[in-house]
């Protein structure tokens, strides 16, 4: 009985703490999606269903590729054994890119649910997230923060946020609001399908996260193949009914009761909070709302400086010089973090943020393709498996999966923005390929993701 307690509060830390990144989007994304809507509320629903059936799909595939690898590596582990090494660059560059953008992301959305409580502080909106940039990394320098304390945001989050649902079926639609800034026509069947088939790209940010689990399995040491493989797919089956019951919960509550798209200085989900709920349950939803997202930062700054790390040159088990980074991206203080990890994402973090504006709302036009480069890499590397295996169902199930991921990053793509994210990933890969290749190829860059 001992033994199954202590394996599920594992479970429950680990998950919790690794869904932190795909929670947190819930705050940004259902919003993102109603503006690209053009604020028709009665999109948004099926809009939002959309988005969770396809983040369903990439973890019904993520399932398979975290059985396959129990400790850790994830898309870059797959993409290098079924393409070759070299082309683990692609999905490696993705993350990094995609790391630096949840630090900006994350710390424009925490200064916009500060504004929405304190709308005072508007004026000094990029200060804030700058500071907040500072104050997690500086915190993070100090050592990385344990998954149990990830975990307990989480959980607090999704509990407020259950409060707030709750205080909202109770709730009498608004007749007018202030916050709403667009009062749309309502579209007709056609021009409402086109509609949700151009805006639903933009909420895939939800989705950032999903591969999270499949990397940080490789840090259960005190688990066997199995059960990594076991806590990794009941992460990502968690997380898909996690994010996606608030996220549908809040799209039609705001459906329902009119809250349409928020005006400057305040959010879709706080417009809904200040409305339904009472004063002490919306300042603690915000409040909640900010620790979680500077956890969800936080993460980042934990991933992307140790992925550097992973890559810088170090002395290998057979004695040999590994790595195709600079020596210094592996050095760490007393608290084992590399410091000049840190400083790097935090620099770079800190220059997106303030070129725009800390506004989460721009951002997240950048945000999913990274990600979505990632996952369409992992998707076709797992359906050559299959069509080797002569597994033919599951391949059918693979190539469904990348034809979906592919097509929805097409369509961000087309909106023209998203392609500097497109190639920023490309470049870094680039960059990280023509360093291992002057490096002599050194074995071993697939699992540098799970180091």
């Amino acid at each position: 009985m001992r033994f199954l307690r202590s394996r599920t509060i594992l479970l429950l830390a680990f998950a919790f703490a690794v869904m932190a990144d795909p929670v947190s989007s819930v705050a940004y994304a259902v919003e993102a999606a109603l503006r690209a809507l053009d604020g028709e509320l009665s999109l948004l629903v099926p809009t939002m269903l959309l988005v969770v059936a396809i983040i369903a799909l990439v973890v019904v595939n993520y399932r398979a590729l975290v059985t396959r690898y129990p400790q850790g590596g994830g898309a870059p582990a797959a993409v290098g054994e079924a393409f070759g090494d070299g082309w683990s660059f692609v999905p490696i560059g993705a993350l990094m890119v995609d790391f630096v953008l949840t630090i900006a992301i994350s710390v424009s959305a925490g200064s916009s649910a500060i504004i929405a409580y304190v709308p005072d502080l508007a004026p000094w909106r990029v200060i804030i997230a700058l500071t907040l940039v500072v104050v997690v990394a500086a915190l993070t320098w100090f050592g990385h923060v344990g998954r149990v304390l990830f975990a307990v945001m989480t959980i607090t989050f999704v509990v407020t946020a259950i409060v707030v649902l709750a205080f909202g079926v109770i709730a009498q639609p608004v007749v007018t609001t202030v916050s709403t800034a667009v009062t749309p026509a309502p579209a007709a069947d056609g021009a409402g399908v086109l509609l949700v088939l151009l805006a639903f790209p933009v909420a895939m940010a939800l989705a950032t996260g999903i591969e999270a689990p499949s990397t940080a399995i490789a840090q259960l040491g005190e688990l066997d193949d199995a059960g990594r493989a076991r806590f990794g797919r009941i992460t990502l089956w968690l997380t898909l009914g996690v994010v996606g019951s608030i996220t549908i919960g809040l799209a039609i509550q705001a459906s329902l009761l009119g809250i349409g798209v928020p005006g400057a200085g305040t959010t879709l989900l706080a417009e809904l909070a200040r409305y339904v709920a009472p004063e002490g349950v919306f300042a603690a939803f915000q409040i909640v709302t900010t620790l979680l997202l500077l956890a969800a930062a936080s993460s980042s700054f934990q991933a992307g400086p140790g992925l550097l790390k992973a890559l810088a040159e170090h002395r290998g088990v057979g004695g040999n010089d590994e790595g195709v980074l600079p020596r210094v991206f592996g050095a760490t203080n007393r608290a084992f973090t590399p410091y000049w990890g840190v400083a790097t994402f935090a620099l770079l973090a800190i220059a997106i943020t303030a070129l725009a504006g800390a506004g989460e709302q721009q951002l997240v036009l950048f945000y999913a393709v990274a990600v979505f480069v990632s996952f369409l890499a992992g998707l076709a590397a797992m359906a050559r498996f299959t069509w080797r295996a002569r597994q033919y169902k599951r391949f059918a199930v693979n190539i469904f999966g990348t034809v979906v991921v592919m097509a929805t990053l097409l369509v961000n793509l087309a909106r023209g923005w998203p392609l500097v994210s497109l190639a920023a990933a490309l470049l870094i890969s680039g960059l990280l390929w023509a360093l291992w290749v002057r490096a002599g190829r050194p074995q071993g860059v697939r699992s540098l993701a799970a180091s």
